[in-house]
């Protein structure tokens, strides 16, 4: 860094009192030279003359409080040197600094009166009292122009960061709301998740926790089956739990492939034998010819299905549960049928987050889910799901189709709401 760089520097990190205190007595020093080092056969000096140059330079320590009232003084005791002649200024030191200071400080209408004034008043002066040259015209006005300028471009390019500051306030306060949307989102999305990985594992344990004593004596491989699919719905809650909570611990995500992948549409036939496992007949019916989903519709669809089932397995008091899938053009439909009868389903109050999250799930990849009484008796889950990504379904601007989302609940909040007997999943 140079040295005039370092005392730049240096100037800005000062109080603003000790730089204007300093950059007053350098004024005063420099009017102070034509008293030190006094031209020969020059006009004679005297104390009054001595006591005008000093009011030029005095009233500059308070220029940043007042600029507009100090300047008025320079005004003042600039032209009284050159009236009083003993002698007159050279070269107007303090007025350069005062017009610079309300150039770059004072308002608007004070900043037009004080350059008119000091453009005016000079060149009467200079005409009529000091009979100048008319090279001298140029240099005395250009000068004080240039001070003009200079402080003009100090207000714009203060102006100018303190926008740039502001709208950096202003970015890091949208940047954190953002953070708190995606952290509210990514909440919203593990508590999903858990709720559907949890409430599946523990429904499916508990019924079979309470068949295993009534058959162990009477029907023990039956028993034996049932502690088996206890173990093995343990240990699936267990490994999906892992990986989640992995996700939560670490700041920084693994290397690929060491992640166990989401779960998909050819885990289905796993599902539904742990329906068997529980005592349900359970039958899985594929129509129509699979196309490839997008790793969400795949997502969801599975943890549509899972919680269709764990609710059919904790609520419904069924015998039989059919997951269809059928695939149609542009879109997947997902049923899920069973021949519960829903007397005593627990979330009469409608406080569950089952059926709520099924919805939400399908609204978030462009789909809408129902639910309510089947028609043949029972209950049923339907889900439909795209088949396409929203690019392909508008190759022309890849907008989002209408009524997708969370806006096709508003659209349709009866269907949304529908439920039987209160079952609320969860």
């Amino acid at each position: 860094m140079s040295g005039v760089a370092r005392f730049a520097a240096r100037a800005r990190a000062a109080p603003p009192w000790a730089v204007d205190t300093a950059l007053a007595a350098v004024v005063l020093f420099a009017v102070s030279l034509q008293f030190l080092f006094p031209d020969e056969g020059g006009d004679a000096l005297s104390p009054a003359g001595y006591l005008l140059g000093a009011g030029t330079a005095v009233p500059l320590v308070w220029r940043r409080r007042a600029p507009f009232l100090v300047a008025c003084a320079v005004t003042c005791c600039t032209p009284a040197m050159a009236v009083h002649h003993r002698p007159p200024p050279d070269i107007v030191y303090g007025g350069l600094v005062a017009l610079y200071t309300v150039a770059a400080l004072a308002r608007p209408w004070q900043r037009r009166v004080m350059l008119a004034g000091w453009l005016v008043g000079t060149t009467v002066t200079m005409a009529f009292h000091e009979r100048a040259e008319p090279y001298e015209y140029p240099f005395h006005l250009l000068s004080l122009v240039s001070a003009y300028a200079l402080g003009s471009l100090a207000r714009v390019q203060r102006a100018y960061t303190a926008a740039l500051e502001d709208r950096a306030r202003r970015l890091e306060r949208e940047r954190a709301s953002e953070t708190a949307r995606a952290v509210a989102l990514e909440r919203a999305t593990i508590a999903r998740d858990m709720h559907d990985i949890l409430a599946h594992a523990v429904s499916l344990m508990v019924v079979q926790a309470e068949a295993g004593p009534v058959v162990v004596r009477t029907d023990p491989p039956r028993a034996e089956a049932a502690f088996d699919a206890i173990a093995s719905a343990g240990r699936d809650a267990m490994v999906q739990l892992r990986r989640i909570l992995g996700v939560l611990r670490e700041p920084v995500p693994r290397a690929s492939g060491e992640r166990s992948p989401q779960p998909s549409l050819d885990a289905l036939p796993g599902l539904v034998e742990q329906v068997r496992l529980a005592g349900l007949e359970g039958e899985l019916v594929v129509a129509g010819v699979p196309h490839t989903l997008s790793a969400d519709v795949e997502v969801a669809a599975y943890r549509i299905v899972q919680e269709a089932l764990t609710n059919t397995v904790k609520h419904a008091r069924a015998t039989r549960v059919c997951v269809q899938l059928e695939w149609r053009a542009g879109e997947l439909l997902v049923t899920v049928t069973d021949d519960g009868h829903g007397e005593g389903d627990s979330g009469g109050d409608g406080g569950g987050h089952g059926l709520v999250g099924v919805r939400e799930r399908a609204a978030a990849c462009g789909g809408r889910a129902e639910a309510g009484p089947a028609p043949g008796g029972g209950f049923r889950v339907v889900a439909r799901l795209p088949t396409a990504s929203l690019g392909d379904e508008h190759p022309g601007g890849g907008r989002r189709r209408s009524g997708a989302g969370a806006q096709r609940l508003l659209d349709d909040p009866g269907r949304a709401a529908g439920h039987r007997g209160g079952r609320g999943g969860g």
